[in-house]
């Protein structure tokens, strides 16, 4: 059974930092995409990042530059470092799993989902 596990969501005040974690237990494909997705009250589940089974990595175009997702895997973990937030960067995030390893930032390419984690950005 595959679950993912989100971390680390928090308020902060806008210009500073958090670093989103989640733990991907029971995924054993050797091909893959994890992604982090977040989404505002009204609003749709917009992709934020993608890093692939291969390495290469893609971003939302207002999140590069402030943005860096990685991945640790003897940690099975995933990471979002967010720096320099804005308040319109707040919402629940989500990390994502994709069987597909050229998936972009599409959320119906995942199939695994995490439960979220709140973001919250103040002025």
């Amino acid at each position: 059974q595959v679950q993912l596990v989100e971390s680390g969501g928090g308020s902060v005040q806008a210009g500073g930092s958090l670093r989103l974690s989640c733990v991907v237990s029971g995924y054993t494909d050797r091909s893959y995409s994890l992604g982090w997705f977040r989404q505002a009250p009204g609003k749709g589940r917009e992709g934020v990042a993608v890093i692939r089974s291969t390495g290469a990595i893609t971003y939302e175009d207002s999140v590069k530059g402030r943005f860096t997702i990685s991945k640790d895997r003897a940690k099975n973990t995933l990471y979002l470092q967010m720096n320099s937030l804005k308040p319109e960067y707040t919402a629940v995030y989500y990390c994502a799993a994709s069987g597909l390893w050229f998936a972009e930032l599409d959320a119906t390419a995942f199939r695994y989902w995490g439960q979220g984690t709140q973001v919250t950005v103040s002025s």
